[in-house]
């Protein structure tokens, strides 16, 4: 069991909800707290009572970035021993559907964040950006790498060389977020999207989300190989049987992820 200090937990409906909770100082994203969200998202990866996982801010903010206090005093020698990143690319290997909901900022480390959940729902008046570039620093966690997947190179470019910030509406133009609702109904809207997807069968889930990764980042061969070879085992899971079944004898599916 993860010893929470910097977020809230709690699950419902199959849908597992991580907030974060620094409030004093906008939900600035410290060493701990990333480390209580990777623990988080690991314990509920391996619990079958969890099919999906949501991570969100509050009302007002998702988060303002980094915890630049932290961060001041280092150097590149004590990042390197610090390992800065590693638990950051073990969110990569959550297996489970996650979306990240946001409310007003969402800025350099929290954009990194959201960047590594699946699914993003925004608030119609977030703001999104890495303001990196007015310290004199750059994105350390994928930032530069996942806007260039979404956006292209010369977009990229532009947002992360002038550090401004980007709209809701400008970031759901270019594919960085999936759907824009208004600010009252994020959090309804996100859990309504997750608690659709929890009801869907687990081991689908699982492998489609390995084979979109699979698309991004090997040739179009290579993928869909991968891609046919988890079609193929889900034909050896109950829930194929259960589906196909079910829809044969127009019902409703019982999947059970086995």
């Amino acid at each position: 069991m993860v010893n929470k200090e910097t977020i809230k937990t709690w699950a419902e409906d199959g849908v597992g909800v991580i907030q974060l909770n620094r409030p004093k100082v906008l939900n600035a994203l410290n060493r701990r707290m990333v480390t209580e969200i990777l623990l988080t998202l690991e314990e509920w990866d391996k619990d079958d009572s969890v099919a999906v996982i949501v991570v969100t801010g509050n009302y007002k903010v998702f988060a303002a970035g980094a915890d630049i206090d932290e961060m001041a005093g280092d150097d590149s020698i004590s990042l390197e021993l610090l390992n800065q990143f590693a638990e950051w690319d073990r969110i990569a290997w959550v297996k489970k559907p996650i979306i990240a909901a946001i409310n007003g900022y969402c800025l350099g480390g929290a954009f990194e964040l959201a960047l590594s959940c699946d699914l993003i729902v925004a608030a119609e008046d977030a703001q999104f950006g890495f303001p990196e570039i007015n310290l004199g620093v750059m994105p350390g966690a994928g930032g530069t790498v996942r806007l260039t997947k979404l956006m292209g190179r010369a977009k990229a470019l532009e947002w992360l060389w002038t550090g401004e910030y980007m709209s809701a509406k400008t970031a759901l133009e270019n594919g960085v977020v999936n759907r824009t609702v208004a600010r009252e109904l994020v959090f309804e809207e996100t859990m309504k999207l997750a608690r659709k997807i929890a009801k869907q069968a687990p081991l689908s889930l699982r492998m489609i989300k390995e084979s979109v990764n699979k698309s991004v980042d090997h040739s179009t061969y290579e993928a869909m190989q991968f891609e046919r070879k988890n079609f193929y085992m889900l034909f050896s899971s109950e829930d194929q049987k259960e589906g196909m079944n079910a829809f044969i004898e127009k019902r409703k599916p019982n999947f059970k992820g086995k």
